[in-house]
């Protein structure tokens, strides 16, 4: 007799996490508590309640985690200007850290003894679920059934749903899902299907949130961003909560045909995956950011975050969120954003976002010191020749022992 009473599990409504619980109540004669949280997926959340209930579950939390997660989650991620092997924007790496705490909080409060998800065991998620669990509850007991059963493939879970009268959307529709998906307010994600293939290109139909650049509007979108301590705090001069942010550059990018990303990433598990990624809002941020950064960070200030970020990417990308060395990193990077305030004009046309202006009562930009005119006198040009000396002395001395330099 399984010893476990009562499970948390990360609930969406759909095919697989339907007939999770209906399996975990068969398989561990358990009572299944579901979470579904709004993060801004972009479709509703409450039908959740419903099949839930049909579904015997008595316990069931349905949230809009919307603000805390973009304040919380996606601000602090691109204070770091923060991108995976150069290009991806960790859509979804960054929802997992706080669907974890969710879960385990909720545990905490109904006295469940585990938790549960549908990630599968080829993947990165069930890492990032399971990671930030154990850092927050370190005894609780982990059940991904996706490594348990032997429901391998559609037709094995559409089968097990009309044994158990499981009611699910589409449930008789023998039409395959050619991609699989996963949304947030940060991106949405393409894998599957056709994709599976590096070399075919993704259908133009695939996508769900931006226009083909080639279909964008002939005129550009202009849009002034205004920073405050390295995050957005208002579009155009009217202040907005960080979600708010991140829903109105996601239609403005969106709709300039900005954010499209085809990538083959390394997985944390060892394969490759190739995957499709819109992320409107985020690439608007990172340009954005970088551009108010470079006039208010000193310069072995942002190189050292340079640095920095490819190893702090890589510990959200890998379901570290939770650990010690990711909030060592995060103390310094937001100490290095204390005077990364001004405003950033961006002009967006036909799948680029340009900077096109940037300003900061704490620009470190001196007009006076750059300028190709006279400067009367704030610049000494005659300084450059000690500094170029004593910096090409090693250089000097090497190439007088007559070693090779090619």
């Amino acid at each position: 007799m399984s010893d476990v009473k009562k499970v948390v599990l990360a609930y969406s409504g759909g095919l697989d996490t339907s007939v999770i619980v209906k399996w975990l109540q068969e398989t561990y004669s358990c009572e299944v508590v579901t979470f579904t949280a709004d993060i801004g997926q972009g479709e509703e959340v409450e039908p959740a309640r419903a099949k839930a209930q049909a579904l015997g579950v008595k316990e069931i939390y349905i949230e809009d985690l919307r603000e805390e997660f973009v304040r919380d989650y996606v601000y602090p991620m691109f204070r770091a200007n923060t991108i995976y092997e150069g290009e991806y924007l960790l859509g979804t790496s960054i929802a997992r850290p706080l669907i974890a705490k969710r879960l385990i909080e909720i545990a905490n409060e109904t006295g469940a003894d585990a938790i549960s998800h549908g990630a599968t065991g080829k993947g990165n998620d069930q890492v990032r679920f399971e990671m930030g669990a154990y850092a927050l509850k370190p005894g609780v007991k982990v059940i991904a059934p996706w490594r348990e059963w032997d429901l391998t493939s559609r037709e094995k879970l559409m089968a097990y749903c009309e044994q158990h009268d499981i009611p699910v959307d589409f449930s008789k529709s023998k039409k395959k899902s050619p991609y699989s998906m996963d949304a947030n307010l940060l991106h949405i994600s393409y894998e599957g299907g056709i994709l599976e293939d590096p070399w075919a290109e993704a259908e133009e139909d695939m996508w769900r949130w931006s226009v083909s650049p080639e279909a964008a509007p002939d005129a550009p979108t202009y849009v002034e961003l205004t920073y405050e301590r390295g995050d957005i705090v208002a579009i155009d001069g009217q202040p907005m909560k960080p979600h708010e942010v991140l829903e109105r550059l996601n239609k403005l990018g969106g709709d300039n045909g900005i954010g499209r990303l085809d990538i083959v990433e390394n997985r944390y598990v060892g394969m490759k995956s190739r995957g499709c990624y819109e992320t409107p809002g985020g690439t608007i941020m990172l340009r954005a950011h970088r551009a108010i950064e470079s006039i208010t960070l000193d310069r072995e200030e942002a190189h050292l975050k340079d640095e920095l970020m490819p190893k702090y990417a890589k510990v959200i990308y890998n379901g570290y969120w939770w650990s010690p060395e990711r909030r060592m990193l995060q103390a310094a990077i937001d100490e290095t954003q204390q005077n990364v305030s001004g405003v950033v004009r961006m002009k967006l046309y036909k799948g680029s976002a340009t900077v096109v202006g940037r300003k900061s009562e704490q620009s470190l930009f001196d007009e006076s010191i750059a300028t190709f005119e006279d400067d009367a006198g704030a610049y000494n040009q005659k300084d450059a020749e000690g500094f170029i000396k004593l910096n090409a002395l090693r250089l000097r001395i090497a190439a007088g022992k007559g070693r090779q330099q090619s």
